[in-house]
């Protein structure tokens, strides 16, 4: 059953709508009409909207795990932007997650806590990325800073959703490791904020 067209068809269109109008706003009944199914057939699939979230934020977890494993291999900026980007196109493409988290966490306490592990690895994963960077002559910073830097990337990667509603506008999270940027890397950095931030 878990490769089934209608299953799969459900969970695009319950992440579609949850992306939308916010985990609280979309029913059931909305996702199968959303879906072109019955109410009955979604509940076939899916008991309760509980199982159509765990679905959607296992799928989430998955894609950013994958990512955090990849950050061993980060050793230049270019590195870093890929990662960023990828990270930021994750997060945006399940943006009800991070976005609605408050509501999240009340309502399905068990994937609050699993988000809370989630951001606990990413943090580790971004703790390894700037130690890599650091080493490798990327950025100049001290055990520290590359501790706060990775807390202040995570910080920015989780909330930035949240933040963009209240303030419109592009993503700059690469200024965060603009003060850390070695001389032979700045050059480079400077060219891809003005090529891919405009």
């Amino acid at each position: 059953m878990a490769g089934s067209p209608t299953r799969d068809r459900i969970l695009l269109a319950s992440l579609a709508l949850f992306n939308t109008h916010g985990l609280a706003a979309v029913s059931t009944h909305r996702i199968a009409a959303e879906a072109e199914i019955s109410p009955g057939n979604l509940h076939y699939h899916f008991k309760t909207k509980q199982s159509i979230v765990e679905w959607l934020f296992r799928r989430f977890e998955e894609r950013l795990m994958s990512l955090n494993d990849s950050t061993a291999g980060i050793r230049a900026i270019d590195d870093l932007w890929l990662a960023l980007h990828l990270r930021f196109e994750a997060i945006d493409g399940y943006r009800f997650i991070y976005r609605d988290m408050g509501h999240l966490a009340a309502e399905y306490p068990a994937l609050g806590e699993r988000a809370q592990a989630l951001t606990a690895q990413n943090l580790l994963a971004a703790q390894a990325l700037c130690e890599a960077l650091a080493s490798q002559g990327v950025i100049e910073a001290t055990p520290e800073q590359t501790q706060m830097l990775a807390l202040q990337i995570v910080f920015t990667t989780t909330c930035w959703l949240s933040f963009e509603r209240l303030v419109p506008g592009r993503n700059e999270v690469l200024t965060l490791v603009s003060p850390y940027v070695s001389s032979e890397s700045r050059a480079y950095l400077d060219y891809l904020r003005s090529k891919y931030l405009g």
